[in-house]
């Protein structure tokens, strides 16, 4: 064995996994895969069989769910594949600053102001009008791989 030190570089946050492992096979229509490195909800999975000696192939359409695009892969079925984990949070909306963030209340009473508006034209009319009337709003954060976007909005009645 040599005296040498060795460095490690690390890439995980607290030993936290991004995605974890799945055979293409059983991943369905609604599920979640990641495609190109972008975590997408599968729309559509079709199935080949091939020859004698090839393998059963999964064709996946699926759309990336922060920025609504449409990717597609093929894998072997026998294959893994990586499935990002997806949560979903609700938070109560406190402030709307100007420049685009947003203030959100969490379950334990801390605040939460590192998330801008979405992108999403109407959900952003829907939270903007509602905070403008005084509403008492709750939006659905929608988490994975790191990344977090506002997907939904629930009024829970005047403040």
């Amino acid at each position: 064995m040599s005296d040498e030190e060795h460095h490690f570089e690390s890439k995980a946050d607290a030993g936290a996994s991004k995605t974890y492992p799945q055979q293409a096979g059983a991943i369905r229509k609604n599920g979640y895969i990641v495609i190109k490195g972008r975590p997408c909800k599968v729309v559509e999975v079709s199935t080949s069989k091939t020859g004698k000696h090839g393998h059963a192939k999964c064709h996946f359409v699926a759309i990336d769910i922060f920025t609504s695009k449409k990717l597609e892969d093929i894998v072997p079925s026998s294959h893994n594949c990586d499935v990002p984990h997806v949560n979903r949070t609700d938070y109560q909306l406190i402030d709307i600053s100007e420049d685009g963030f947003v203030s959100l209340l969490t379950e334990s009473g801390n605040t939460k102001d590192d998330l801008r508006l979405p992108t999403d034209e109407v959900l952003l009319n829907q939270i903007k009008e509602g905070f403008a009337e005084g509403k008492d709003l709750v939006v659905t954060v929608m988490s994975a791989m790191g990344e977090e976007q506002m997907c939904a909005l629930k009024d829970i009645g005047p403040k």
